[in-house]
């Protein structure tokens, strides 16, 4: 699926004559297309945050070249999401499936779509190159499928699909010296779309979970200072008085290994697996505290909106 933007741009000068067609205070109309794909047979439909960012109109075109006004659900500039909605129509859109991104594992064949571009739908192929990859920059919570299948301009906010068709992540960045492709993309992986998804639809937001701890990556001289065998995990520098970490019995000092039985690696992991809790559900973190591995439950609450950014 093809999305347009329109997005009037204002200027600080007015014309000094009238131009016919173009507008008299200075504003100017800046156009922009991306990729997206139909999730619900209503016409809900997944892309990415900057492709819509700003929109004053949104216009979708399918692969039939039939073409929809659509309207903004939502969008997450944390997650680099968005939802949109087919506007005006009681038509049943066909879907694809999201598959479940856990079970994607380096060296899957996938197939990135999109309208790189502006040339129509296009198709590319490659392989998975690295999961969870972390110090992307792209957006706050980092989180990526890296893959080579080929993606440029105009691909942000389409699938990324298996061999069965299946969405396993929406393509979102690469990361290029010269503008195109070279080989390395990112997309977000289908369960956190389908997260972001699924609590905007129940609760109009997404709701990231918080315990109230502060981490910084370990490195090699800390893991030798606290006599670890090996560098692995987060450091945690602060537990916030009354959280639900500290009522857990967390203390500064220890090292966050695992959120929920999956290994965290540095500061940007833990950020993710904990944003990802479900706030009200009780959580298992494991800690490495004086060389011993302790597994703590802990109540997750919702992260509040504080000045600095808390985990």
């Amino acid at each position: 699926m093809n999305i347009y933007t329109t997005t009037t741009a204002r200027v600080q000068r007015r014309l000094p004559f009238p131009i016919p067609g173009m507008p008299q205070d200075g504003s100017r109309m800046q156009n922009s297309l991306g990729s997206g794909v139909l999730v619900k047979a209503d016409g809900l439909i997944v892309t990415n945050a900057h492709v819509v960012k700003g929109a004053d109109e949104i216009r979708v075109v399918l692969h039939d070249r039939r073409e929809f006004d659509a309207k903004l659900v939502t969008q997450d500039d944390r997650y680099d999401l968005a939802l949109l909605k087919i506007e005006d129509s009681a038509e049943k859109f066909p879907t694809v499936e999201l598959r479940d991104s856990d079970s994607v594992e380096v060296g899957d064949v996938v197939l990135a779509i999109g309208n790189p571009f502006g040339v129509g739908q296009t198709v590319t192929h490659g392989i998975v190159s690295a999961v969870a990859r972390t110090q992307v920059g792209v957006s706050d919570y980092q989180f990526f499928i890296q893959t080579d299948a080929s993606i440029n301009p105009g691909n942000s906010g389409g699938p990324l699909v298996d061999m069965n068709g299946k969405i396993v992540g929406i393509n979102t960045a690469i990361f290029s010296r010269s503008g195109g492709s070279q080989g390395i993309g990112f997309a977000i992986p289908s369960n956190l779309a389908r997260q972001v998804m699924e609590q905007i639809i129940e609760n109009g937001t997404v709701i990231r979970g918080w315990v109230g701890i502060g981490v910084k990556d370990l490195t090699e001289e800390l893991a030798d200072t606290l006599r670890l065998p090996k560098v692995a995990g987060a450091l945690i520098t602060e537990v916030v008085t009354a959280s639900p970490a500290d009522q857990a019995g967390i203390k500064p000092g220890d090292v966050l290994i695992a959120v929920e039985g999956k290994p965290v690696t540095d500061y940007q992991s833990t950020l993710n697996s904990i944003s990802a809790l479900q706030p009200g559900k009780t959580a298992m973190l494991k800690i490495v505290r004086e060389r011993r591995e302790i597994e703590m439950k802990v109540s997750v609450g919702k992260r509040p909106r504080p000045k600095r950014e808390e985990r």
